[in-house]
C-alpha cells in the first residue's frame, strides 16, 4: 500500500506520466478523477493531495476532503479555489505563477500586433481577391503609439520590453506599485485609459477586478484605441466591448479569454473588429510539463512537511 494518494481533479493534459513518475519518489500514487464535484470527491474524498485545473472547489466541497493537505493548480490563477475554507481547513492552496510567461507575453504581442497591422481582415480581403491597403486605412506606425499595461508583474514586464525595442512607449497601471526608476509611468486606471492607444490586460481575477473594463471605464479610454486581454475573461464585460466596438470608440480588441468558456460563437458574430483565440495563450509544449512539474512539486513538498515554493492563502 503506497503511503500518499494523489488525485488530479480535472485531467487536461496528453498525460500524467511525469507526475506519476515525480510523485512513485515519495511513494504517492496518483490516480485520475472525472466529472462534476460530487463525482470527484468519491475518489478524491480521501485523499492527501489533489492536483486541479478548472474544477470549482467551494466550501461545501473543501470541507468533505477528509484528510487534504494540499491543492495544488497547474495554472496561474486560483480564483476557482475558496482560499478562506481551503485555510480553515488547513489545506495548502498553490499554483504556477510563473510556467507560461513568456507564451503569455508571446501570445499578447502577437494579438497586439495583429490589431494594430489590421493582419486578420487583411487575410480574407486578399482571400476575397481584393489587393488595397484602403480598406485597412489608418495603420499607425508603432513608434508613435503609446501602450497601456493593466498590471505589470511578470508578464506585463516581459510583453514590455519587446514592445519598447520596436518603439512603443509603454505606461502602466498597477496599483500595488510605487514609481522607481526601472518602472514605466505608473498612472491612475481612468488615466492609462485615457492615454493609450492600446490596453492590454496583464492581472488577475479578484472581487476588485472582475469587470474592470466595462461599460463606465470604455467610456474613458482614448477614442480608436486597441483592447487586448490574454488574463482572465471575466475581467472584461463583453457585451460593454461589443458596444463600445460597435460604437468606434474601440477601434479593435483581441480577446484569448471569455466570461463563459467555451465561448457561445453568436455572442460575438456581429461584434466588428475583433479577433478572437480560444484560451491558448499559455500553451506550449514546454509551458505545460513546467505547469505540471511545478505543480506536482509543490505536493511533494509539502507532503514531506517542506514549505511549498507558491502557496497563495
Amino acid at each position: 500500500m503506497t503511503k500518499y494518494k494523489v488525485v488530479v481533479s480535472d485531467q487536461v493534459f496528453p498525460t500524467v506520466d511525469l507526475e506519476r513518475s515525480l510523485l512513485s519518489e515519495i511513494d504517492a500514487d496518483l490516480q485520475v478523477a472525472s466529472g462534476d464535484v460530487e463525482e470527484v470527491l468519491s475518489v478524491a474524498g480521501d485523499a492527501d493531495a489533489i492536483l486541479n485545473t478548472y474544477l470549482p472547489w467551494s466550501a461545501e466541497s473543501i470541507g468533505k476532503l477528509e484528510k487534504c493537505r494540499i491543492i495544488a493548480r497547474y495554472g496561474i490563477g486560483f480564483d476557482n479555489v475558496d482560499l478562506d475554507a481551503a485555510r480553515e481547513a488547513g489545506i495548502v492552496v498553490t499554483n504556477v505563477p510563473d510556467y507560461s510567461v513568456e507564451e503569455v507575453a508571446t501570445h499578447g504581442l502577437a494579438l497586439i500586433l495583429a490589431a494594430l497591422r489590421k493582419v486578420i481582415a487583411a487575410d480574407r480581403s486578399v482571400r476575397a481577391g481584393e489587393w488595397s491597403v484602403d480598406h485597412f486605412r489608418p495603420i499607425r506606425r508603432l513608434s508613435t503609439l503609446t501602450i497601456g499595461l493593466v498590471g505589470y508583474g511578470r508578464i506585463g514586464r516581459q510583453i514590455a520590453a519587446p514592445l519598447e525595442a520596436l518603439g512603443a512607449s509603454i505606461i502602466a497601471h498597477d496599483p500595488y506599485l510605487s514609481p522607481g526608476p526601472d518602472l514605466p509611468p505608473l498612472l491612475t486606471l481612468e488615466e492609462l485609459l485615457g492615454t493609450a492607444d492600446v490596453i492590454s490586460l496583464h492581472l488577475p481575477l479578484t472581487e476588485e477586478t472582475r469587470g474592470i473594463i466595462g461599460t463606465d471605464s470604455l467610456a474613458n479610454v482614448k477614442k480608436g484605441a486597441i483592447l487586448v486581454n490574454t488574463s482572465r475573461g471575466p475581467l472584461v464585460d463583453l457585451d460593454a466591448l461589443g458596444e463600445s466596438l460597435r460604437s468606434g470608440r474601440l477601434s479593435a480588441a483581441a480577446l484569448d479569454v471569455f466570461d463563459t468558456e467555451p465561448i457561445d460563437p453568436g455572442r460575438i458574430e456581429d461584434i466588428p473588429n475583433l479577433i478572437a483565440t480560444p484560451h491558448m495563450a499559455y500553451y506550449s509544449e514546454e509551458a505545460l510539463q513546467e505547469s505540471q512539474r511545478k505543480a506536482a512539486t509543490q505536493v511533494i513538498k509539502v507532503l514531506t512537511g517542506q514549505q511549498p515554493d507558491y502557496q497563495v492563502n
